[in-house]
């Protein structure tokens, strides 16, 4: 398995994308969060705590579905700086996403002392330039038996609008997403146990090319290191936009213009660390705990 990082994704360009401050969260990742929250039901294990990560460009309504799901775990947030948490706390209190009947735990914005039992990722692999280091990051915060939920764009994504741009000769519109058997390749190099992944195709459709590249920058950037270095401008983007249309749109010209994107879901659980014996060997107190309560109780798929 390729180990290094993504070649296509610029570094820079990933990380002013971490810090962006969306006004709210995208449509389509709050749809796959809701989707991705239905496949809970497949998971035995009920966490007493987990950590949400980078909810404000992940979906902010998940957070109401998790704390209902699990209404007595402990919640930890994650957010790339100080701002984005400032605004995640502000957001907390805004109704357009909070139940009415919410009585859940109110989550914690501070970092966990201890390890969390499930970790939830929603679409934030895809737009990471060191996507290996940060599934590694994720299991040091798990406990042992915890869990990995998280959720990002395959390789299928905007293949119709990748298709406009090379029949245009232009720079590639987006950065190459990684395939779900990859995925789960990097899940157990990095330590983890019983993966399991699976995709579906979600089919957006739009009234116009304006519409549609509206929705597109809610949901990123164009992070491809060999994408256009300047701007472009205002016939480039009503040639872009005649292009949208002409290659879009399905049913003729009262059609809908129509975009793909690939969708990778996947989970894995943190298996307890293996005892080896060798001429010199050694384990934390902790690790022993943990692998003696991991013998007596496990987590895992339903029936």
């Amino acid at each position: 398995m390729n180990t290094e990082r993504p070649p296509t994704i610029d570094p820079q360009a990933a990380k002013r994308w971490s810090h962006h401050l969306p006004a709210q969260s995208p449509w389509l990742h709050e749809e796959v969060a809701r989707r991705m929250e239905e496949r809970l039901q497949c998971i035995v294990k009920q966490p007493t705590s987990w950590l949400h990560w980078a909810p404000l460009q992940g979906g902010m309504q998940a957070q109401a579905l998790l704390t209902q799901r699990y209404p007595h775990a402990i919640c930890h947030v994650h957010e790339t700086d100080a701002i984005q948490t400032q605004a995640l706390r502000k957001a907390w209190t805004a109704p357009w996403w909070k139940p009415a009947r919410w009585s859940g735990v109110q989550p914690q914005f501070a970092a966990p002392t201890q390890q969390v039992e499930m970790l939830w990722a929603n679409m934030a692999l895809h737009m990471h330039a060191d996507p290996q280091a940060l599934i590694a990051q994720w299991l040091d915060l798990l406990a042992v038996d915890g869990f990995l939920m998280f959720s990002c764009l395959g390789p299928d994504t905007l293949r119709e609008l990748r298709r406009v741009y090379s029949a245009q000769g232009w720079e590639p519109p987006c950065h190459e997403f990684t395939d779900m058997h990859d995925w789960g390749d990097m899940l157990v190099h990095a330590g983890y146990g019983e993966p399991v992944m699976d995709m579906e195709r979600i089919t957006l459709t739009f009234s116009s090319a304006k519409a549609l590249l509206t929705e597109l920058r809610g949901l990123g950037r164009n992070l491809h290191a060999q994408r256009f270095a300047g701007l472009r401008g205002r016939r480039w983007h009503a040639q872009l936009q005649s292009q949208i249309d002409a290659g879009l749109r399905r049913g003729g010209p009262e059609g809908r213009l129509e975009l793909t994107f690939e969708v990778v879901y996947g989970h894995a659980f943190k298996p307890a660390p293996r005892l080896t014996v060798g001429r010199e060997s050694s384990i934390s107190l902790e690790q022993m705990r943990q692998t003696l309560a991991a013998g007596k109780s496990r987590g895992g798929l339903s029936g």
